[in-house]
């Protein structure tokens, strides 16, 4: 079962987060065909968004990813139910392995941004970014609630992927530290991160994220467990919202063209046909 915990050090001053999410990334790879470094850079934004909306008490969050490198734009939105959905612009790149690694640094690329958007179903929507400085994700990732947050954080992620393609382990954790935080709990801190092993490393041997955690923290209060699912938000009302916001040019393209609009959700590979009358009828309403 895929699930984040929100908890807190009882004796130290931080917020601490910590996800497991492999039958997420695995549901992922299966919908969208994704290559094993496809897997790994999108499964390591699931992680990441699962972290960050952990937090929220309603609305959703988007987390974007673009680097320059082969794989393209990245996108991972998660939401308050514990809802997560992601997907990679080109899904079938494929690098060799480096040094026993898949090399997601390079595929992402670290000429670009990574963004974070908040819908909080307000009337409008906070959004910052900052530059990516590896493409490794987790390290962007730290940096941005750094910079942009202004939140000094730690921040792992990690995906293993097996010979076969499969997930065979997925998840990260959060520290994000408080402002009573004094020095010496910082430097303790940053001496046990030096030395901790890969997350992909106790996830495989089957350590849990309260287990993960408490190798960090010894004494940790549990505030939250949330139960994680992958689950698309798209629809046929949605497909056709999408098109009305094209304009009224490109509809009127369609209809010259006297044929069906075919669309497939990038998030779930599932299609979507709007017949040509009820594009001529989305049309009139467009000029309503």
């Amino acid at each position: 079962m895929a699930y984040v915990i929100k908890a807190i050090p009882v004796d130290k001053n931080f917020r601490i987060f910590a996800v497991e999410c492999k039958d997420i990334v695995e549901t992922a790879r299966k919908l969208q065909g994704l290559s094993p470094i496809a897997s790994a850079a999108l499964g390591r934004a699931l992680a990441g968004i699962a972290l960050l909306s952990a937090d929220l008490k309603t609305g959703k969050m988007l987390l974007q990813i673009s680097g320059g490198g082969p794989l393209g734009e990245i996108l991972a939105e998660g939401n308050y139910k514990g809802e997560l959905r992601g997907t990679v612009r080109n899904p079938n790149v494929y690098l060799e392995i480096k040094d026993k690694k898949l090399p997601v640094g390079e595929a992402v690329g670290k000429n670009g941004f990574i963004s974070v958007v908040k819908d909080l179903g307000l009337k409008e929507v906070y959004q910052s970014s900052t530059k990516l400085i590896s493409g490794e994700i987790a390290e962007d990732l730290a940096y941005y609630l750094t910079v942009s947050e202004q939140i000094p954080s730690a921040v792992s992620l990690g995906v293993l992927v097996g010979t076969d393609g499969k997930i065979l382990a997925a998840g990260g954790f959060l520290i994000q530290k408080l402002p009573e935080a004094k020095d010496e709990e910082i430097a303790e801190l940053e001496e046990k991160l030096r030395n901790f092993p890969p997350i992909t490393t106790l996830l495989s041997q089957g350590k849990t994220p309260e287990e993960i955690l408490a190798m960090l923290f010894p004494n940790i209060k549990i505030l939250e467990k949330r139960k994680l699912k992958y689950k698309c938000t798209c629809s046929q009302k949605r497909v056709e919202n999408m098109l009305i916001a094209l304009g009224e040019k490109e509809l009127e393209e369609f209809i010259e063209k006297k044929e069906p609009i075919e669309v497939t959700c990038n998030f779930c590979r599932r299609k979507y046909i709007v017949p040509l009358e009820r594009v001529k009828e989305l049309l009139k309403e467009l000029k309503k």
